[in-house]
């Protein structure tokens, strides 16, 4: 891909920025400002290098139908005082919208365009709509990791019409999976949680060769639990995954990468209630697992200490209610520890494990934080991302 960091001349370009501002909002406030606080570097990134910079993005799936309710002028608001710098929120017909209707003021810097996914031509990857967006700037810049697995036209498309380039944050999320993917250095444990085995268990087949540990936590454990014969009472787990955790059993033996699950719990009898810690032989049938026992966080904390490379993707348990969330902050501060010596690097991608880390104010404790989703996980299947094969 090329850089944007390597264009050696910005001054007075302007610069189609396409951004994932998706952040979870509540009553109109914005609830987790991550996403923006990683996009802050590109924006200063172009200013200070004079460019007049458009802003794409989009938040929630109005299916190409106005929608006011996801609108972007909040998140627009909010980044303006983050960066101290006007912005001028456009939420007129892009359609209608030519090049010289824009930047007339000679001192403006910076325009946000609103909510691209208003328009149905964005999620069709339209050509004449990218096109027409391609009009407004002499470039094009995707620092939108998080929307690359997508063949949209503000994503996709609109690389054939403007000379493109890779945003800052969208590299630095390429490099940190890089290495846990293949600049590996071992022994390298993967945490994995989420309630499906099914929805990862691409990314699961396809790390277990490259892994010395995969560690089953959250929902997922209780799937292997129960596959082990195992009672896990009310707990949450798949339907009809034994064949798929077999596999996942045989492939680990096949590559000599060690599976770790539950050795003892916490329960509840519901998911509000207080925390009781249990050995998997006294789960009875009324019960809810929520977090790991003392004995298998030991276990795992061991682990850790003895990795150079970590990949989390899922909380341990039921962080929400206290009582349950000491599984989640004692992974997150072994691997903290680890990394303030430097001696272990440390990828955590999903939105609750986003979270938690924000829960214990640490993002800049570990050596990358990925809150791409979709995108981090069918990287991490393998899977040539759209986004990225663009800019290639």
């Amino acid at each position: 891909m090329n850089s944007i960091k390597d264009h050696e001349n910005l001054g007075s370009k302007r610069v189609l920025l396409r951004l994932d501002l998706n952040v979870p909002m509540r009553n109109g406030d914005i609830t987790d400002e991550t996403r923006i606080i990683k996009i802050i570097p590109i924006l200063e990134f172009l200013i200070k290098r004079n460019s007049k910079i458009l802003i794409i993005s989009h938040v929630g799936r109005p299916k190409g139908k106005l929608n006011k309710d996801l609108s972007l002028k909040p998140i627009c608001e909010y980044l303006e005082k983050k960066i101290k710098t006007k912005i001028n929120f456009i939420n007129e017909d892009i359609l209608k919208i030519k090049r010289d209707d824009l930047f007339k003021e000679p001192k403006e810097k910076v325009i946000f365009f609103e909510n691209i996914r208003f328009y149905a031509e964005e999620e069709k990857n339209d050509s004449n709509f990218s096109k027409h967006l391609a009009s407004f700037a002499d470039l094009f810049v995707n620092d939108a990791f998080s929307c690359s697995h997508r063949t949209h036209a503000s994503v996709c498309k609109i690389t054939e019409f403007l000379p493109s380039f890779a945003g800052l944050q969208l590299e630095t999320e390429v490099n940190a999976l890089k290495k846990v993917t293949i600049e590996i250095k071992k022994p390298i444990t993967c945490i994995i949680g989420g309630s499906k085995i099914s929805t990862k268990i691409d990314v699961i087949k396809n790390l277990i060769p490259k892994l010395n540990n995969i560690i089953f936590v959250g929902g997922m454990a209780n799937n292997i639990l129960s596959f082990k014969g195992y009672k896990i009472g009310k707990s949450i787990n798949e339907d009809n995954c034994e064949i798929i955790i077999k596999e996942i059993f045989e492939i680990s033996k096949n590559h000599f990468c060690e599976i770790i699950y539950p050795e003892d719990v916490l329960t509840g009898k519901s998911t509000d209630g207080v925390a009781q810690t249990k050995d998997l032989g006294d789960i009875i049938d009324d019960d809810f697992i929520l977090d790991l026992g003392p004995k298998t966080l030991k276990k795992i904390k061991n682990i850790i200490e003895n990795s150079k490379t970590v990949l989390w993707n899922g909380p341990a348990g039921y962080f929400e209610n206290p009582n349950f969330a000491k599984g989640s902050f004692e992974i997150a501060k072994t691997i903290i520890r680890k990394n303030k010596d430097n001696s272990i690097y440390s990828v955590v991608g999903g939105g609750d494990t986003v979270a938690v880390v924000n829960q214990l104010n640490a993002i800049k404790n570990f050596n990358f934080v990925s809150t791409a989703g979709g995108a981090f996980l069918e990287y991490l299947e393998g899977k040539e991302l759209p986004g990225i094969k663009a800019l290639n």
